[in-house]
């Protein structure tokens, strides 16, 4: 049972943050998260990049009896994350992952059996193995940490199957406190978080997501040559370091080599790439001697370096979550930062062919059918083994079957047919479900592309995105910047944002966060307002901005009250 914060523990967290870590004040939200965290409630603390959250678990575990777990998605982000730990007067730090010599990991193992280790690190994948989890329940942690915790979300931008399995862990190691951290999640992807890990009566600690020393610009080209070409004259014109973002991997290549052709020090960053190259630019852009470092995706998750002045992106991302975590890379240190968004619309193709992709039919018939000729459980390895699946195939399948509710997973993170449900029906309800999740990766893209396309405050949209009101105009975008004539000074009564849009009567009843329903498409939460319309995510439909007039006219939507359900 959670235990009372006693009245002393706020200035034994600030004593310990001054004294092992020297942090002579901790940010807003920190000390609330680790406060909740000392009392044994299970907590959701959302913050920006740059905010500290590796703060909340690495203060209060020094209070807290017995060993941490952190599970992180990245050897190098653990990695970056042990090292920092090493830079302070905290205790030892020790990691498991499969990039280890069996040796160095019996170390480890070692360190947390003897009370020497008071953090470790592993990854998803790590905890799906029976005697990881027998020797974590033995050295019984007090906290379990889920860094990076966006990608618990099945439609999180930064998705991992082997996440969602994290819950069926934390019950085998003995249920600690449950800790989960992201730096961008809107209001729907925190209850699926908090609803993936089980997490009990948590609390919730949502820092503002504003970084305003952060400029934003969009810049639109009909024609791919010209964006091309703005991309590199932009990197090697802006202040650096700084990061490019491309959706391919030869993109990531083509470009870091003009920017190098251009005398500039410049790196491509890839899944594609050996191991020790990825890890050499990762350090390399860490310690200063790279420029600028041309990546897709797979670059940026838990980098800490606080003085990247631009982040550029050469394509369309697939939702605005992936845009604004990577974005938030860039003005760490409080310096004033530019995140350009290059934008042609034939790119986001590409988008929409990842927003598309989830388990196959015949993939899920294959896993359903073998879970249903089983009598009991079965291990998801043994159902690789038999479909010749791959792990993440099998997983992702089971995922979405246990989604559907046509399976289950038992205590022990075996699976097992839910009785009464055929393996023809399990296939059923999980081709529906990926349907539904595929009609939300669509709707999150056309997100990005009605922020690229917006003639209103750029940054008013954003936070509207993850249902946090602005009132703009903010200055510090391309819309609603005052632009300055030839003797510098500002031009008034131009650079407005499209923002003076006469606002429909029927806004009041419609606050970010109200619960609606539509005549068609079902429940919904309203996630934004500007003026004449409202942005509402639908459970079934995803995100759809619908005008207030019509909604008015046509009676389609009626705000839900608990009751209602």
């Amino acid at each position: 049972m959670p235990q009372e914060s006693d009245p002393g523990t706020s200035d034994r967290l600030q004593r310990t943050a001054a004294d092992v870590f020297g942090w002579r004040a901790l940010r807003p939200g920190q000390l609330t998260a680790m406060e909740a965290v000392m009392a044994g409630r299970d907590t959701l603390a959302v913050m920006p990049t740059g905010a500290g959250k590796s703060a909340v678990y690495q203060v209060a575990a020094l209070l807290l009896p017995g060993p941490t777990v952190v599970v992180s998605p990245l050897i190098a982000l653990q990695r970056d994350q042990i090292a920092g730990l090493l830079g302070h007067h905290a205790p030892e730090a020790v990691a498991v992952n499969s990039a280890q010599a069996a040796g160095e990991t019996e170390a480890a193992w070692e360190a947390v059996r003897h009370g020497d280790a008071e953090y470790l690190f592993l990854s998803p994948e790590q905890l799906t193995k029976d005697k990881v989890i027998e020797r974590l329940a033995r050295a019984a942690p007090s906290l379990f940490v889920v860094d990076e915790a966006q990608c618990v979300a099945s439609w999180g931008h930064d998705f991992r199957p082997d996440y969602l399995r994290l819950a069926q862990a934390v019950q085998r190691v003995g249920r600690p406190t449950v800790l989960a951290l992201t730096a961008t999640a809107a209001p729907p992807v925190r209850e699926e978080i908090v609803r993936r890990l089980d997490m009990e009566d948590p609390a919730l600690v949502v820092a503002g997501f504003d970084r305003p020393n952060i400029t934003l610009e969009v810049r639109r080209f009909p024609d791919d040559a010209d964006k091309r070409r703005a991309v590199v004259e932009r990197a090697a014109a802006e202040r650096k370091p700084g990061i490019v973002y491309t959706a391919t991997r030869k993109d990531a290549e083509k470009y870091a080599a003009e920017l190098a052709g251009l005398g500039l020090s410049a790196a491509a960053y890839h899944a594609g790439l050996a191991a020790g190259e990825r890890s050499r630019v990762h350090d390399a852009f860490l310690s200063g001697g790279t420029d600028v470092v041309v990546a897709t995706s797979a670059f940026g998750m838990g980098i800490d370096k606080e003085d990247v002045r631009f982040v550029l992106h050469a394509s369309v991302p697939g939702s605005l979550d992936a845009y604004y975590q990577e974005i938030g890379r860039a003005g760490r240190d409080g310096d004033p930062a530019v995140a350009v968004l290059h934008y042609r619309p034939e790119d986001s193709g590409l988008q929409r062919l990842f927003a598309t992709r989830a388990p196959d039919e015949e993939t899920l018939g294959e896993v359903a059918e073998q879970i249903h000729e089983r009598n009991g459980s079965v291990a998801l390895d043994d159902v690789g083994e038999r479909t010749d699946l791959s792990h993440r195939r099998v997983t992702a399948a089971a995922n979405l079957l246990e989604q559907a509710g046509a399976v289950r997973t038992d205590a022990d993170g075996e699976v097992r047919s839910v009785p009464g449900v055929t393996s023809e029906d399990a296939t059923a309800r999980a081709v529906e479900a990926a349907e539904s999740q595929r009609r939300l990766e669509r709707s999150r893209l056309a997100m990005v592309l009605a922020y690229a396309e917006t003639t209103s405050c750029r940054r008013r949209f954003l936070l509207g995105y993850f249902g946090e009101p602005y009132d703009p105009p903010c200055g510090h975008c391309d819309v609603c910047r005052p632009p300055t004539s030839t003797d510098g000074t500002v031009a008034e009564g131009v650079g407005d944002p499209d923002d003076a849009r006469p606002r429909h009567p029927a806004a009041a009843s419609y606050p970010a966060g109200t619960q609606v329903r539509h005549s068609e498409w079902g429940d919904g939460t309203v996630m934004s307002e500007e003026g004449d319309r409202i942005t509402v995510l639908f459970d079934s439909m995803g995100y759809r901005t619908l005008s207030l007039a019509a909604i008015a006219e046509k009676g389609l939507l009626t705000a839900r009250t608990e009751s209602a359900d």
